[in-house]
Formats: C-alpha cells, structure tokens, sequence
C-alpha cells in the first residue's frame, strides 16, 4: 500500500502566523491554545468589522467548509461576517456581482476564492478604490490586493504525480497512460496541480503518458463520461488525476461503471462525501486533501487584520496531506476528510 505524508491539518507554520495576526488585531489573545479555541466572540481591534466572505461556488462541500472556518473566526474575535457564492464555479459573472454588491454594502474587507485569476480584477479595484481590503484564498488574481491563503498547487499536484507514480510501480506498470481530468481550462490553481502532477509522475515514472486532458465543466456527469471514453479508446490507460473534488467523483464513478479499480489507479484532489466514499470502497486510490477550513478562519483573521492597518502575509500556503485507505480513519486525516461546514447567504 502506499505510504502516508506528513499532515499539515493546522501545521505549525500556519499555526505561528494565526496566532501573530490574531495577536495584532484582538488584544490579549496570543496564545496557541487559544487562538485554536472558541473564545466566545470576545472583541477587540477588530471587532465589528465587517467582512464579505466570498466563494466560488455554493454546491460544493469544499466551499461550505471554508465558509465554516470563516463563521468560527467571527464568533471567535467578534468580527461580523456575511458569506455569499454564485451556485457554481462557471458562474464567473454572478461572481463579480457579488464583489460589486459588497461594495454597495460597505464592506470593510472582503475574503474571496475567486473563479479566475483575472476576470475579477475589475471589481476587486472598484473595491479597493473603495477603501476595502481584499484577501483572496485558494486561487490568486493578479491585481494588487492585501494578501492571499492558499496551497501551493504545484507543490501539492507534484505530491500527487509522485503519489501516482508510487501506486504505479507497486503495481508493477512501468508504461501506458494518464488521464489528467480538469474542472475549467485557465483557471491557474487547476493549471498549477496539473503542471506539478505531471512533473511529479515525470520525475519516477517517465515512460508513463500524461498527456490526456480533459475539461469536464465542473460537473460530475461529464467527468464521469469523459473518463469512459477515455477507458474506450485507450486499452493502455492505467490512471487517472482528477484535479477537484467534482472530477474525482466523476472518475471514482467511471471506474466503478467499468470494474477498473484493479486495473486504472486514481488519484483525486479534495474531499466529499463522495470522494470518501470512493476511497474507501478503492475506485480512487488517494486524495490529495487541503483544509478549506483553515482558509477561511485564517482569511478572515488576515482581512480583519488588514483593517487596522496591519500587513497580513503576501501569501500563505498552510499545506496538504495524502489520505488513502490506511490512513483515512486517522484522527488528523479523518478531521480533513469530514470537516465542518456551513451554509451561504447566496
């Protein structure tokens, strides 16, 4: 079976920056202990400012859990937080709308997980022209905001390409294809784990093909039916990287379609109910997992922050773990695996 990496649920590194940044804006509240605790909405600085938490899509469990971290650090630190989200990820659009909406509600700060690097721009200046602090999380826009929270996606897609390459070898498959199977083309957190997995497989395993791609729309039908055709037309397919939670389900069910968990490995990004389910049942090998909870607590300590004319980090990447079937039922990994989550206000 493959082996376990080390866990970064709240590593120490992110651990240390929470507990600085709480330390800056919440007075006498600076201890590791206490800045992993509820503390009862206590306030300082910060308390009463408000900040928009948006996310990127309001039908996926990942973002509900980030949402769930932001809602702790409001009723931790008294910080007044309204969450909100487009139904979907392709919905770039209702995105903008709501970064726009903030500005009208007169937000003090907003977190975002934008749906592309560059197409929210425009609105993100509006709101900084308007004196609103902008912390973006999972994926960064290139306009100027106060600081981003979020994985390093080529390190963590490399983690997932050596993962795969390890699954491989036990296998004793030296040669054949991948299949890297993708939510939306251009969005740069996906191209990111993408490129890192590629490189990572390249490094163990470089008679192994990964130059199939495929782009799914975010939907788990397509992904689903993508990866059939994939296992159609190529008798020499032997893997699969789903690079978000709704291409890995997509592809756990596909394989389950074909009786192929003995003979494709897949390995997935995320976790959901369903993922998890297809973990342990063996139609996806490992998850690449991130803790969306942690963005969200973070980003809005970090947005809280920014409005009392602190300097949160440029960029924070607070990790991942790869969960598989040995591992899965362990405390840290399973806290990932099954996190809080939370509902928006659409």
């Amino acid at each position: 079976m493959a082996r376990s990496r080390t866990v970064f649920s709240l590593s120490l590194v992110a651990t240390i920056a929470l507990v600085a940044l709480v330390g800056g804006v919440v007075g006498g509240r600076a201890t590791v202990s206490e800045a992993a605790s509820s503390g009862g909405g206590e306030g300082g600085a910060a308390s009463g400012v408000k900040v928009d938490v948006i996310i990127r899509a309001s039908d996926s469990a990942y973002w509900q859990t980030l949402l769930a971290g932001s809602e702790a650090a409001a009723a931790d630190y008294g910080i007044e937080v309204a969450t909100f989200g487009p139904t979907s990820e392709t919905d770039i659009a209702g995105q903008v709308q709501l970064v726009e909406n903030s500005v009208s509600r007169g937000a003090d700060a907003i977190l975002i997980a934008p749906s592309s690097s560059e197409a929210l721009n425009a609105s993100i200046d509006q709101a900084r022209a308007a004196g609103i602090k902008v912390i973006t999380a999972d994926t960064k826009v290139t306009a100027d905001i106060e600081g981003h929270i979020g994985t390093n996606n080529v390190l963590a897609g490399t983690a997932a390409g050596e993962r795969m390459c390890q699954l491989l070898t036990d296998a004793g498959t030296t040669t054949g294809k991948v299949l890297v199977e993708a939510p939306i083309a251009g969005i740069e957190a996906n191209q990111d784990r993408d490129a890192g997995f590629r490189a990572g497989l390249a490094a163990g395993c470089p008679d192994i093909d990964s130059s199939l791609q495929s782009y799914n729309n975010n939907d788990i039908g397509t992904a689903a039916s993508q990866v059939n055709d994939a296992i159609s037309a190529n008798s020499d397919l032997v893997g699969v990287f789903a690079d978000n939670n709704s291409s890995g389900v997509g592809a756990a069910t596909a394989i389950k379609d074909n009786d192929a968990s003995d003979d494709i490995v897949v390995v997935a990004f995320d976790s959901d109910p369903a993922e998890n389910a297809a973990l342990a049942d063996g139609s996806i090998d490992a998850l690449v997992v991130q803790n969306p909870w942690f963005l969200g607590y973070q980003g809005v300590v970090e947005a809280a922050m920014a409005t009392q004319g602190r300097i949160p980090p440029a960029s924070l990447d607070p990790g991942v773990a790869v969960a598989d079937r040995d591992n899965m039922e362990s405390p840290e990994i399973k806290s990932l695996l099954e996190p809080r989550t939370a509902e928006t206000n659409g």
